[in-house]
């Protein structure tokens, strides 16, 4: 799973938007606005339970690289585990986060330009939620798509062809769903889990690689390696009562609850006042994708659609699901 949640272009379609206004819609009432207004819903800790064996591997593999760090030079095992636990705050530290910003998610700063017209957008939709604008950071993602992301703890990025094209009123509606991930904890629980779960991703990898080498080995040295693993596996599954075998199906649980927690934004800029320009901006990503499959079937080139595995796979909801739930929201006002 990707860390940043993004906007994603969307694949399908089912029914039209209303037309949206090109200005930003105005909504009466006073909000209370606080310094930050972040939480988790039931998505956002969906996601860090499901995440919890992976976790769980990464501790194990810490411990063993401390204990034999601890071996070899003296250097106490529980000081490198302890940097490890620890090291979950550093992501959220603000130099960090700007190194992230540059370097993981390839973003830059705005332009002059580019700063008024998006922090005046931003200033509506945080004022909206009750939620104090300057306490994000504000990135620009050199792209040609309709694309934004919502990462770590402070991070809102936007494509450049985004701030362009869009109207500020639908580019508020996109700012607003990536807001949604923000202040439901949607974005730090995805990097969270990223983080610690990340050596054990790796030791995971080095294990596929060496058994995709057993094939080099004698034929007694490879029914020795086979058996051992195979020996450790039963062990655990015995253990565990199979449940070591639950992290087999945890990219589709996980992805299940992505997409759920798309929807989960997808409402909370309907309820700032976005539905119908966030309608508007699915509708147009899909008819560009039309054009395009249009464009290709001209020239002889066949699209291939999604199965099922992908489907299931997928992080993002059908443009369909998301234009019908947007719809709902409106038909319940």
């Amino acid at each position: 799973m990707s860390m940043p949640y993004d906007w994603e272009k969307p694949k399908k379609t089912g029914s039209s938007p209303p037309d949206p206004d090109e200005d930003l819609p105005h909504r009466s009432g006073r909000v209370h606005i606080t310094a930050r207004q972040r939480g988790a819903d039931a998505t956002a800790l969906g996601s860090l339970a499901l995440h919890l064996p992976h976790v769980l591997a990464s501790m194990a593999v810490v411990f063993l690289v401390s204990y034999s760090v601890d071996t070899l030079s003296g250097l106490p095992w529980w000081i490198a585990s302890g940097c490890w636990v620890l090291s979950g705050a550093m992501v959220f530290h603000r130099p960090c986060e700007r190194l992230m910003a540059r370097w993981l998610f390839r973003l830059r700063y705005p332009t002059p330009e580019e700063d008024r017209k998006l922090r005046s957008v931003w200033r509506e939709v945080t004022a909206r939620a009750g939620v104090d604008g300057n306490a994000y950071q504000l990135w620009i993602e050199d792209s040609g798509e309709i694309n934004a992301m919502a990462a770590a703890g402070h991070i809102v990025g936007v494509t450049s062809h985004s701030l362009r094209s869009l109207p500020s009123a639908q580019l508020g509606g996109v700012l607003a769903h990536e807001l949604g991930h923000h202040t439901r904890g949607h974005a730090w629980a995805s990097l969270l889990t990223f983080w610690y779960a990340l050596p054990g991703r790796i030791a995971w990898r080095l294990l596929l690689r060496l058994a995709s080498r057993v094939d080099r080995l004698s034929v007694g040295a490879a029914a020795v390696v086979i058996g051992v693993l195979g020996a450790v596996v039963i062990a655990l599954a015995t253990a565990t009562y199979g449940l070591v075998f639950l992290p087999l199906a945890t990219p589709y649980l996980v992805a299940a609850v992505s997409r759920r927690s798309e929807l989960r934004a997808d409402e909370h800029a309907a309820l700032l006042g976005f539905a119908p320009q966030l309608m508007a901006v699915l509708q147009s990503a899909h008819s560009q994708e039309e054009s395009e499959r249009t464009a290709a079937a001209t020239l002889g080139i066949r699209f291939e659609e999604e199965g099922m595995i992908a489907r299931l796979l997928d992080s993002h909801p059908d443009l369909h699901t998301r234009l019908h739930h947007l719809q709902a929201h409106l038909d319940r006002k």
